[in-house]
């Protein structure tokens, strides 16, 4: 006797079990989740069998644990082939009846976290919840202070007070020799700001923070490397906008393109912050800072083309979407980054790098040369500090060859 399942997916069998009730709404779930029909027959199949052998073993809804899954797949493997993805799909079913309070939640044993784990743990607190720095920014500065903790304490009790400047000095040179220059100068700006946080916090009394070495570095040393304007219209003319993906990939481009915006940008950007009427799209820049942006309407209609007829259904609020199951938000700026990067290559187009940065680069050179001044270019890119623009000054060429003086005894 057959058993359909929300009209969509189609099992020889009964539902049976002690989860049978849970069934068709995990089948509505991976349905919203965007998954192909493939998948949800393979989803909901693996979810009966695992209740029907649950009621085999007179297991109750409330003893339904990932041990359970774990010997069901062992018992499965004895009679039929256990696919490789069959553990994740069972884990997501799980976790689908943990949300909705139908079993238990996952109990873990608290793992116990070293001196250094304690110490670094609560200056990542302080860096989210009192400075309301980025993620982006916390994932750089936090890595640097458990290292430079574990080399000052080891696996030892972290008594701040013990510290001195020579230890500061010490893992900085040591640290800096292997780092790249932009690397070491994150690495000295985390420490600085965990030795001032220190100090607020009354652990340290001396101002360890400006015995921190500063890393040699030229200021303006290097051009920004921003893709040229034809490559920009050729990588944008090589997009199919026929398909949901290319609709997608051409929209985040011109976003990147046309106003300038970071690669976290354009992931964190959501639905409710375009203002249709308007005309206005609100950007979440560093810091938490907001900056309203004009949305051009060549702008404005391929993002429009891309949530009529290309984003996944889905309850996320995110613009921009995963174009695989299930349907959400892009985890963070290297997801941008591929989307550049595979378009590039895809378009045969060469580029100065194969991020997304160079579009904001490339912006702010087309501005400068169509005459704009600093402080427009600033506005446009959301600097904090004028010192962040005036790296642009170096790639007018044109008008620094005019303030170049005459080579003794005439051009050879």
């Amino acid at each position: 006797m057959k058993c359909i399942v929300n009209d969509d997916v189609v099992l020889a069998r009964p539902l049976e079990g002690p989860l049978s009730a849970h069934i068709a709404p995990f089948a509505m779930w991976a349905r919203e989740q965007g998954y192909a029909r493939r998948s949800r027959h393979r989803q909901v199949l693996l979810a009966a069998c695992f209740s029907r052998w649950l009621g085999q073993q007179g297991v109750s809804v409330r003893r339904v644990s990932a041990e359970q899954s774990t010997r069901y797949l062992r018992s499965r493997g004895r009679r039929v082939q256990v696919r490789p993805d069959d553990p994740a799909v069972l884990r997501q079913f799980l976790s689908f009846l943990r949300h909705e309070r139908v079993i238990p939640g996952e109990k873990r044993a608290p793992r116990r976290r070293t001196p250094v784990e304690h110490e670094a743990q609560a200056f990542e607190t302080y860096l989210r919840i009192e400075r309301g720095l980025a993620d982006a920014t916390i994932a750089y500065y936090v890595p640097f202070i458990r290292g430079f903790l574990a080399d000052r304490f080891g696996k030892g009790r972290v008594t701040l007070t013990r510290l001195c400047a020579g230890d500061v000095v010490r893992f900085v040179q040591r640290q800096a020799a292997r780092l790249h220059v932009k690397r070491a100068k994150q690495l000295t700006t985390a420490l600085r700001s965990f030795l001032h946080y220190a100090r607020y916090r009354g652990a340290i009394a001396l101002d360890l923070a400006a015995a921190v070495p500063t890393v040699a570095h030229w200021s303006m040393s290097s051009i920004p490397r921003a893709i040229p304007a034809d490559a920009v219209r050729q990588l944008l003319a090589s997009i199919s906008r026929r398909t949901a993906v290319g609709r997608r990939d051409f929209a985040i481009l011109l976003v990147l393109a046309r106003l300038g915006l970071r690669a976290s940008e354009v992931v964190r950007l959501e639905l409710d912050d375009i203002d249709w009427d308007a005309g206005q799209v609100s950007v979440r820049g560093k810091g938490g800072y907001r900056t309203a942006l004009p949305l051009p309407a060549d702008v404005g209609e391929p993002i429009a083309a891309y949530l009529r007829h290309g984003r996944p259904l889905s309850t996320c609020r995110r613009v921009f979407l995963r174009a695989r199951a299930p349907s959400r938000g892009f985890r963070g700026s290297s997801a941008i980054a591929s989307v550049v990067r595979a378009a590039l290559v895809r378009a045969g187009v060469s580029a100065p790098t194969k991020g997304a940065h160079q579009f904001h680069h490339g912006l702010a050179t087309q501005m400068l040369r169509h005459g704009a001044s600093l402080t427009e270019i600033g506005e446009v890119l959301r600097h904090r500090s004028p010192e962040t623009t005036k790296i642009y000054t170096k790639v007018d060429l044109e008008a620094l060859r005019t303030l170049a003086l005459p080579w003794p005894g005439g051009g050879r």
